[in-house]
C-alpha cells in the first residue's frame, strides 16, 4: 500500500511538472501570474497583508525579510479570495483543453 501511495505522488509531481513547463513554454505562466497580480490588489489583497506586516514590525521591531516572509505565507494563501482561485483554476483548465485539442 505504501508503494502506490508513493507512485501516485510521484505521478502528481511528474503531472504537475509536465503542465507548468507547456504553461512556460507558451507563455500561458506569465499571463495567470499577472492575472492574479491584478485581482489580489482589486480585491485588497495587497493591502491586507502589508497591514499585517506593518504590525508584525510593529509588535516584534524589525525583522529579517525571511522571517517576515515565513511569518506571512501561510496567513496570506488563506485570505487570497475563493474567487480568484476559482478564476486560476477554470483559466488552467481551459488552457489544458485548448492544448489537448491542438496535440
Amino acid at each position: 500500500m505504501a508503494e502506490y501511495g508513493g507512485d501516485r505522488k510521484t505521478k502528481d509531481g511528474q503531472m504537475r511538472s509536465a503542465i507548468n513547463q507547456q504553461l512556460v513554454e507558451t507563455g500561458e505562466r506569465e499571463k495567470l501570474k499577472e492575472l492574479l497580480r491584478t485581482r489580489l490588489t482589486e480585491c485588497g489583497w495587497r493591502d491586507q497583508l502589508k497591514e499585517i506586516c506593518k504590525d508584525i514590525i510593529r509588535e516584534r521591531g524589525l525583522t529579517t525579510v525571511d522571517d517576515l516572509v515565513r511569518e506571512i505565507t501561510p496567513k496570506g494563501r488563506q485570505l487570497v479570495p475563493d474567487s480568484v482561485k476559482k478564476e486560476l483554476l477554470i483559466r488552467i483548465r481551459h488552457f489544458l483543453e485548448q492544448q489537448s485539442n491542438l496535440q
